[in-house]
């Protein structure tokens, strides 16, 4: 295994995201055979390099020294979400197709926001994930604030 394909930099930081999940085996599947990822660590932590980050993924559990009062857990309910991941893409519509193709399930096909295509799907454990494809940030047009903010 090589340094670089790791997430451990030489200097500097770098960013990468875990993920609590029920099945190891079922997640690494999703993140490498259905997005494409490269497994670089199958287990504790399975590590998938995805484009340009790696996720760690690893089951849930109880307290550690290093973290006494947490307790990890995939999420409870899928209709609620506090953070999410963020993909990124060149070219939104052929990402649809092809990881439809391979067992991503969508919420809705892409949709134009003005600044950017979007849409969103779930990995096995319900964790929302946005594809996004930029278009009119490109160009200085964004998206409409939020109701309410006005």
């Amino acid at each position: 295994m090589r340094r670089e394909d790791l997430p451990a930099p030489a200097s500097g930081i770098l960013l990468t995201h875990f993920l609590t999940v029920a099945d190891v085996a079922r997640s690494r599947a999703f993140y490498a055979d259905v997005l494409g990822g490269e497994v670089v660590l199958a287990e504790n932590p399975c590590i998938v390099k995805l484009a340009n980050s790696w996720l760690i993924m690893n089951p849930g559990g109880g307290p550690t020294p290093d973290k006494p009062d947490v307790t990890l857990h995939p999420p409870a309910d899928p209709t609620r979400a506090t953070s999410f991941l963020n993909i990124r893409v060149a070219d939104i519509e052929q990402c649809y197709r092809d990881w439809s193709a391979q067992g991503a399930e969508f919420l809705t096909p892409p949709i134009d926001r003005k600044a950017e295509l979007r849409c969103y799907m779930r990995d096995p454990d319900g964790y929302l994930i946005e594809v996004g494809q930029a278009t009119g940030m490109l160009e200085g047009i964004f998206a409409d604030p939020p109701a309410g903010t006005g």
